[in-house]
């Protein structure tokens, strides 16, 4: 009796190895897989048992991305991550707002974990204050792979940052250089020169660029599907004329521009393929402006113009015309000439409007 119990135990014992080893495995690469569980998800289960460990850190593309968003010590975190074997191929790193990350993580790096970085692909740097020039040379001379570039809100970065950059990094798509405020024009020469196949540039802020800079990008950069210039009041419609010259623009942030005319953004109503464009606080332009975007820009999406007093319902009037199939967001808050409307009316006008602001 003793013995079949031991045996039976033993069996149990046996047959619960087997379902954790294999099972288990098969069930949770599935769902690892399939559902794309965030990271510290993925990090917890690793912790489960030996065999899921074992199962999860023989699937690669599991461990692509690191995430270090808002994170505090987030330098000693990313040093610690990629000398782990699992992430010898990570191809996303977001260190967006991440705490206490300087440029001694980024040497470190370069010294300790030089191979865990050759396949990077995309880099957020935004909010992360305490990296300057040499921390870019530093992290971009072993990512020779990057297309995608982040650095928000550094004003510790300089044109030779940007310069580190173009000399480590050939095959940049996207780049943001939000509010660095101490890249002047020759960066935007250098960007021009280097990036001819760039598909995103956002240089909000950036306040020491002229029209020479911004020239630069638009006759090279004619691969650019979005282009983001909010709150550059210094650029004039010399530069502006020539945003013409994006055939492939979708996306196009204007807020502030207050040198846009109307001469101006009739010729930006050449791109065609333009859906979403942010015209708030553009004082300059008047229904001739709205109208000329209205009737050559078909696909259009979104469109705001958020305190402008110089257009009126003649310009919603085109806008219906040409663009009520597929405008789902208007925005007309400070718009004063333009009268108010019930929800009934704005779909008579628009049937596939989600959002409408309008002054109060």
């Amino acid at each position: 009796m003793e013995k079949r119990d031991a045996e039976a135990k033993e069996a149990a014992e046996a047959e619960e190895v087997l379902w954790n080893k294999e099972t288990v495995s098969k069930v949770m690469k599935i769902v690892c897989t399939c559902i794309k569980l965030p990271q510290k998800d993925l990090i917890s289960l690793l912790l489960v048992s030996p065999w899921l460990h074992r199962t999860l850190t023989s699937h690669p593309s599991l461990w692509l991305a690191l995430d270090f968003h808002e994170m505090n010590k987030a330098g000693d975190r990313l040093v610690e991550a990629l000398s782990l074997p699992r992430y010898t191929n990570v191809k996303c790193i977001d260190l967006e707002f991440a705490q206490d990350i300087e440029d001694k993580h980024l040497k470190i790096l370069k010294i300790k974990c030089v191979n865990s970085l050759r396949n990077l692909e995309s880099l957020n740097l935004n909010g992360c204050q305490k990296i300057s020039d040499e921390g870019i040379d530093l992290v971009t001379s072993i990512s020779p792979k990057l297309r995608a570039f982040s650095i928000y809100w550094n004003v510790r970065v300089t044109d030779v940052g940007i310069k580190h950059l173009i000399k480590n990094c050939k095959l940049i798509r996207d780049l943001n250089l939000s509010g660095c405020k101490n890249i002047t024009d020759k960066s935007l020469h250098l960007i021009a020169q280097s990036y001819l196949d760039l598909e995103s540039l956002d240089i909000t802020r950036c306040i020491k660029l002229t029209d020479t800079g911004l020239q630069q990008i638009l006759l090279k950069c004619s691969s650019l599907q979005s282009l983001n210039l909010y709150a550059l009041s210094s650029f004039t419609d010399e530069a502006y004329k020539k945003i013409s010259l994006l055939a492939h623009l979708r996306f196009l942030d204007l807020c502030g521009a207050q040198n846009l005319s109307d001469e101006g953004l009739c010729c930006i109503a050449k791109c065609r393929t333009l859906v979403s464009i942010n015209l708030t606080w553009c004082i300059g332009i008047t229904d001739v402006g709205v109208i000329a975007i209205a009737q050559n820009c078909n696909s259009l999406q979104f469109l705001s113009l958020f305190g402008i007093v110089g257009v009126t319902d003649k310009c919603l009037e085109a806008l219906s015309d040409h663009c009520s199939s597929t405008l789902t967001t208007l925005d007309v808050n400070g718009c004063i000439s333009i009268k108010r409307r019930t929800r009934e009316e704005l779909l008579q006008l628009f049937p596939n409007l989600k959002c409408f602001k309008v002054h109060s």
